[in-house]
């Protein structure tokens, strides 16, 4: 493996075949058809275009995108370290921390690594739990785990089985791991069309858990349409194996955005996909598939919305929210094509696809989402790579807005957004493409700022351990965190 300490000078052609046309045709037109569009769903290969195949080839031939695996970044990031997938072979999904370790979900079950030394992360424990996506979240001695995929039953040994079947179970596990080398198994519940992904309001005596979940169907039995808002666990400390869901609150009674074909290439709003909160402001913003929202969530138990925009024009898919320290600025991101297509590519990258930069204005519940500008990374890639904006989180340094985030087969960006008007990125790093003969699911799943270091979860490869060197970023080495949920901000600066 070849390891390039200079960014490679980008060409990428701007020749738009028939076939990459039809392509931009279809994401335009297209929305989910099914509950998660998200990559581990989608088949591990596909075939592109022969023309698709050898402009791949070529790019890679005259140096325009790095070769199949290489690895290239900005001279300002280092990479540490790679630890290859184990005895969980599926898809690596997202991250959290916890004092020295780090939690990494995977579409098979979870990874307990050891941080101590983070050029050495040392496994503690992999525990087998299938079900997607199992996003994942800590606090205190429990560990959540969605499950969106219909199995058999609600524990580690069920099997994948239709959601038109009643029996089939989807929803939220809860484990022990107040022994971090053997985690247990202590409760589930059952989430209206499961938990594709879920954040954590902490209290101390209760945790609550917003379970955003999607794409109902009338021959789900358990997934029934309207499915217009998120379900409310609660789950007491003392006592997790009584957590059960309180509330399924409407946040969208007029239905949510319609999507195609009044809005074409627009998904229509059945639900959340993520929610971020901000407890020590009481806010969180969510990514409602269409819709982007801001809520109160000063009572847990009873969110409140305060705001809800649409971007009919250029988002397809909300996905995830990051507020900014100040909580005067949210990013949106695009889940253009449900992570699974080649949109950061010459033809799509600078059309669509991207962060949405929000300032927040006014005051109490008369706060607007104001947008200000987009951002997209400015490396095209291959037409053999998935790639479009995902998890992040901040980079935490005062008085400036730094985030760090995973773009699938595009890498890891590190990216400035203190002018929400005019963003730009500040370092990179990527793999070149898995296949330059076919589209394979990978890339960066979740790339997260924690205690100096930055961590990247890769579908395919792997977690990696990067190290960002650089005067605007080097103050946030001095913050360091107990725990981190990233879909639960902390007050870095309290």
């Amino acid at each position: 493996m070849t390891l390039s300490t200079t960014p490679r000078t980008r060409r990428r052609r701007l020749g738009l075949t028939a076939v990459t046309a039809g392509l931009f045709a279809a994401l335009l037109t297209a929305s989910p058809a099914v509950a998660t569009p998200d990559p581990g769903d989608a088949p591990t290969a596909t075939t592109v275009s022969t023309s698709q195949a050898a402009q791949a080839r070529a790019a890679v031939k005259d140096g325009e995108i790095p070769a199949q695996d290489e690895i290239v970044h900005s001279g300002n990031i280092e990479h540490l370290t790679n630890i290859p997938k184990d005895a969980l072979a599926g898809t690596n999904s997202d991250l959290a921390f916890q004092g020295k370790y780090a939690f990494a979900g995977n579409y098979d079950g979870f990874r307990i690594f050891d941080l101590s030394d983070p050029k050495k992360p040392r496994t503690v424990a992999q525990v087998l739990c299938p079900g997607s996506q199992n996003d994942i979240t800590v606090s205190g001695d429990l560990l959540f785990l969605s499950t969106d995929s219909s199995r058999s039953d609600d524990s580690c040994d069920s099997t994948t089985q239709p959601a038109t079947e009643k029996s089939s179970w989807e929803g939220m596990k809860v484990f022990d791991i107040s022994d971090k080398r053997n985690p247990k198994y202590v409760a589930a519940v059952e989430t209206a069309c499961g938990s594709h992904t879920h954040t954590l309001v902490p209290e101390r005596k209760d945790v609550y858990i917003y379970v955003s979940s999607y794409a109902p169907s009338a021959t789900f039995p358990d997934c029934q349409p309207p499915h217009d808002g998120i379900s409310i666990i609660k789950v007491p400390r003392k006592a997790p194996q009584q957590a059960k869901v309180i509330d399924f609150p409407v946040l969208f009674p007029d239905g949510g955005n319609p999507g195609a074909p009044t809005n074409p290439g627009v998904s229509a709003t059945t639900g959340c996909h993520d929610i971020t909160v901000l407890p020590s402001k009481d806010l969180a913003a969510g990514a409602c598939m269409g819709d982007g929202i801001l809520m109160d969530i000063k009572n847990p138990a009873r969110p409140r919305i305060i705001d809800r925009v649409q971007d009919n024009v250029n988002f397809s898919f909300w996905h995830s929210a990051t507020f900014n320290q100040k909580a005067d600025k949210v990013v949106f991101t695009d889940e253009l094509g449900g992570g699974g297509a080649a949109t950061c590519n010459a033809e799509i990258g600078p059309n669509r696809g991207a962060d949405g930069i929000y300032d927040i204005v006014g005051k109490g519940d008369r706060r607007k989402l104001v947008f200000r500008n987009y951002f997209k990374i400015p490396r095209h890639q291959a037409d053999t790579e998935n790639c479009v904006a995902h998890n992040g989180s901040l980079i935490p340094v005062k008085g400036r807005d730094l985030m760090v985030q995973a773009w699938y087969q595009g890498g890891v960006s590190v990216w400035d957004f203190t002018d929400s008007r005019k963003p730009h990125e500040i370092a990179y790093f990527e793999r070149g493409p898995l296949s330059t003969q076919t589209m394979q699911t990978g890339g960066s799943w979740s790339a997260y700022y924690y205690n100096g270091y930055i961590y990247s979860n890769d579908i395919a490869k792997g977690f990696d351990v990067l190290r960002i060197d650089d005067r605007r970023t080097d103050p946030a080495k001095r913050i360091k965190l107990g725990e981190l949920n990233v879909q639960t901000q902390p007050d870095y600066f309290d």
